[in-house]
């Protein structure tokens, strides 16, 4: 993983703990949630508080997400939305997350400039023994406070100035006055500067978990549906009518179909098709070139063109339908007929515009792995695993391609790809497709000063 990492593909956005305060307001708040600290001086942290340091020194990856359900954060800043959720077992756990920070922006700046704020993402699930129980997870929310209790405190407070104001002899009422004095010098004036935390409960209807191998749980559509990344048959009896797992193929593609959870490439606006599938023919390429053992270090796109040109006859099925469908599109041939069965068939499609778009395009990702562009930006997770097994000449030129190709305009790529609104697959993306950043590479990957 030291190429993804060195080209900050891997680790990357995430926020430097280096001050003496940060790092005791980060043990204050790991103490209060998990009763251990840490004893180094510096580290790195992803939106939720962990840190891959940490986890090293403490040998527990999961030290803040407890058999994987309800995850549990640390906020020393507002800074953390736009780093990245590492070990993700919910594909909507960062969604949650950000969407807490910006909604109290204003309360957790000032609350944060003195302490920790300690969190859980909540629901009535705490342990999924089957994949039946994943069924039981309906919502989240957010519950969150500082290590000082800033905000239970100030609920507090409130209730005191109330009953001041309503009751007849507030004014007369010493030790009700002397309560709201010793209260408020650990919460401010909660008049001028208000400490509520707004926690809303966010649905969990369409979401992936890591749990089971990888489960693609659809209840929120007109026609739902389990999707496995493992064996169905292990999963045990479930309370809904369809279970498929990857080599259900027919039956994904009339799922997705059925609820318009897809569109064609080809098919779709504003967007160069051809270009896509060009660039999805020299991944193909490449995938078929570390099969037979071929070098590619150092490859360009006309070096991988030049390739497929002279061992046409040994590349798979997906890369001839590819060539046949851009032909199509550059009004050059006929149609192609491309039925499910074909392997090249998920290639050729992307996310219709729906809310649910990002969990759409994961899937389809995993379900065309051989686009590992597509893999990169939309399940993160799959990649770094099969990155994993890839011979050294395949992770070079990967590493290279993405660092060179995709890393230089992210948000440029996705709206090429994905178009709609640009979807935000990738974490920190935000900020940098608004300003240029300062890059530095640590022991974790790329973070900006």
């Amino acid at each position: 993983m030291k190429r993804l990492i060195e080209r900050g593909l891997m680790f990357g956005n995430l926020m430097h703990v280096s001050s003496a305060a940060l790092v005791e307001r980060y043990n204050r708040a790991l103490e209060h949630l998990t009763g251990r600290r840490t004893a180094l001086s510096d580290f790195h942290v992803d939106i939720s508080g962990y840190s891959p340091e940490v986890g090293d020194e403490l040998g527990d990856h999961l030290y803040l997400n407890h058999a994987g359900v309800n995850r549990q954060f640390i906020l020393l800043s507002t800074e953390q939305r736009s780093a990245p959720l590492l070990n993700a077992k919910f594909s909507t756990s960062r969604g949650i997350l950000r969407q807490f920070i910006e909604d109290n922006e204003r309360q957790l700046f000032a609350l944060t400039a003195r302490d920790a704020v300690a969190g859980e993402l909540l629901n009535s699930v705490y342990k999924v023994e089957t994949p039946a129980r994943l069924f039981d997870i309906r919502k989240i929310e957010v519950e969150a406070d500082t290590t000082e209790g800033t905000v239970r405190q100030g609920a507090k407070l409130g209730k005191l100035i109330d009953r001041f104001k309503g009751e007849e002899d507030g004014w007369f009422d010493d030790v009700l006055i002397a309560e709201m004095i010793e209260t408020a010098k650990s919460t401010g004036d909660v008049v001028r500067n208000p400490v509520k935390l707004t926690a809303r409960a966010f649905a969990q209807d369409n979401f992936w978990t890591a749990h089971f191998g990888g489960l693609y749980l659809f209840r929120g559509v007109e026609h739902p549906a389990v999707i496995a990344s493992g064996d169905k048959a292990g999963l045990g009896k479930l309370p809904i009518a369809h279970v498929f797992d990857l080599k259900d193929r027919n039956q994904i593609a009339k799922f997705l179909e059925l609820n318009g959870l897809v569109e064609s490439i080809v098919k779709a606006r504003g967007i160069d098709a051809a270009a896509i599938l060009r660039q999805k023919m020299d991944f193909i390429v490449v995938d078929a070139a570390q099969e037979v053992g071929l070098d590619l270090t150092g490859a360009t796109r006309a070096d991988i063109r030049a390739l497929a040109r002279g061992n046409a006859a040994g590349l798979p099925q997906e890369f001839h339908t590819l060539a046949a469908l851009v032909s199509w599109a550059e009004g050059g041939g006929k149609w192609p007929k491309i039925t499910s069965d074909n392997p090249a068939y998920f290639y050729t499609l992307r996310a219709a515009n729906h809310e649910d778009r990002d969990l759409v395009n994961m899937l389809l990702a995993e379900l065309a792995p051989k686009d590992v562009r597509q893999l990169f930006i939309c399940h993160k997770e799959l990649f770094y695993r099969l990155y994993a097994g890839w011979n050294e000449t395949k992770k070079s030129f990967v590493a290279d391609f993405l660092h060179r190709e995709y890393a230089v305009d992210k948000a440029g790529a996705r709206e090429a790809l994905f178009g709609h609104d640009a979807p935000l697959f990738e974490a920190g993306d935000e900020e940098a497709a608004r300003e240029d950043l300062i890059v530095r590479v640590g022991p974790w990957g790329a973070v900006r000063r």
